[in-house]
């Protein structure tokens, strides 16, 4: 008689114990809980693992084995963007943030982690200044949360559902953004012209039912929104909320959302300290101005200046502390975990070392370096940008005219050792450079892909000359 697995550190799967909790929430099974789940994404086999280990170097074999196939873009021409950016990491940013004193990503209590707070409202500070924000959280798990957060906080404020999407936006983002918010707003998506937002479209259909428009700058393919000010005129007009999603990158050189009338900027601190590692490391942040009906909508903590029970001693604590899913715990707004406050203090550490003049450096190198590639690709033969927007590291490229294929490109070229950007559709490629990319690199890249051109083009000569010499054999 075979007896059930009951597994030694798994609880709960003892069969009595499983059909008992199954009877308490009336399933018939564990797999009613994974009926929504659509069919095509589930795997519909067990997991392929390998045979146990018995020994703990045998693991580490396993797992170097598997590490092993992947190849860092430090080790490639790499012009890889959409969300996850190759910046320059000074060393000392890796050295402060491996001490034992903060590598820890959980903040804790006051009376054991004060530097941990002061750091962390250093960060808040020096994200305020470049932001030109008055308030800044201490980071959500990444920038998708950000936003989704930036918006659940329009709707809450509104007591609104719609929410008009004026921007080209992140596919992957776009996804974790709607299943975020979706039982409690309704996302609209107004196309951009030229890549930047339909202003007149959108004035055309906001309305006192809107709770907030939402705009990516740079967007998706790297476009720099430049008529915010319009659309926050049109949204405030509504009582609406103007939500900016962003990256804090090239704020050294341009004008923040804040000074162009957004209510609340939201985005990732990936580019400020983070690698790039294989997806990157990431933070979220969320920013307002001081404004309290603002500031208590916002889940995550907030580090500020706070008297001790010393007389006239100042040290760092929570502020509004009774707002958070720490203080109200299932009757919170939002929960939101410190699992990323490390990577806020990695940006503070950036931002501390990089200094005004530096992140205005880093802004003009970046669109600088945009503005050469993006000539430099739109000079080949069937090649062309897709909008004359202004864009800022990312930029894309239809190559339909030249007979290629994106997808294509990057098989070819990947055998050549360039990863040269991110397929956006069959004829769309998004290139990105950064302050890592050289005008070397670009040039590099040109000429490959002018070398596909030349080729593509003379395969299309030779077909047409086949079926020349068919059709004149024919007659």
């Amino acid at each position: 008689m075979n007896r059930p697995f009951v597994h030694p550190y798994i609880p709960n799967t003892a069969p009595d114990v499983r059909a008992e909790m199954l009877a308490a929430v009336g399933a018939a099974s564990v797999e009613d809980f994974y009926a929504d789940v659509p069919a095509d994404l589930r795997l519909g086999r067990d997991l392929d693992l390998p045979e146990p280990l018995v020994a703990e170097q045998d693991l580490v074999r396993h797992v170097s084995g598997l590490l092993a196939s992947n190849v860092p873009t430090t080790e490639r021409l790499s012009f890889l963007g959409q969300g996850t950016y190759h910046h320059h990491v000074p060393a000392v940013v890796d050295e402060v943030i491996g001490r034992s004193e903060f590598l820890t990503a959980y903040a804790g209590e006051p009376y054991e982690d004060h530097g941990r707070f002061q750091a962390l409202w250093q960060y808040q500070s020096l994200m305020g200044e470049l932001l030109s924000m008055d308030v800044v959280n201490v980071p959500t798990y990444d920038g998708f949360q950000a936003t989704a957060t930036g918006l659940s906080m329009a709707g809450r404020m509104t007591g609104r559902r719609r929410v008009l999407v004026a921007s080209d936006v992140l596919p992957a983002k776009l996804s974790k953004v709607r299943d975020y918010v979706r039982v409690h707003l309704d996302l609209e998506f107004v196309d951009p012209v030229d890549g930047t937002a339909d202003v007149a479209s959108i004035a055309e259909r906001i309305g006192d039912d809107v709770a907030a428009v939402w705009v990516e700058t740079p967007s998706r393919t790297g476009a720099i929104e430049h008529r915010l000010q319009a659309l926050a005129d049109a949204a405030h007009a509504v009582g609406a909320i103007l939500v900016v999603g962003t990256d804090p990158v090239g704020y050294g050189v341009l004008t923040p959302p804040a000074e162009q009338g957004a209510d609340i900027v939201c985005g990732d601190i990936q580019s400020l300290g983070l690698h790039q590692w294989y997806g990157g490391a990431h933070g979220g942040f969320i920013a307002v101005h001081d404004d309290p009906g603002f500031v208590m909508e916002m889940p995550s903590r907030l580090f500020g200046l706070a008297t001790t029970d010393v007389p006239g001693e100042i040290g760092f604590g929570d502020v509004a502390y009774d707002r958070t899913s720490f203080a109200h715990r299932e009757e919170g707004k939002e929960w939101v975990g410190t699992a990323a406050a490390l990577w806020g203090i990695a940006a503070g550490v950036h931002l501390a070392l990089m200094g005004p003049h530096g992140m205005r450096e880093l802004g003009e190198v970046l669109l600088a370096r945009t503005a050469y590639a993006q000539r430099a690709l739109a000079a080949i033969p069937g090649i062309r940008l897709t909008d004359r927007a202004v864009h800022l590291r990312e930029f894309a490229i239809d190559v339909s005219g030249a007979g290629l294929t994106a997808s294509g490109i990057v098989t070819a070229l990947r055998a050549e050792g360039i990863e040269p950007g991110v397929p956006g559709g069959e004829h769309e490629l998004v290139v990105c450079v950064t302050e890592m990319t050289s005008q070397r690199d670009i040039d590099r890249l040109a000429a490959a892909v002018t070398g596909l051109v030349a080729a593509s083009a003379a395969e299309a000569a030779s077909t047409l000359d086949l079926i020349a010499e068919s059709e004149e054999h024919r007659a």
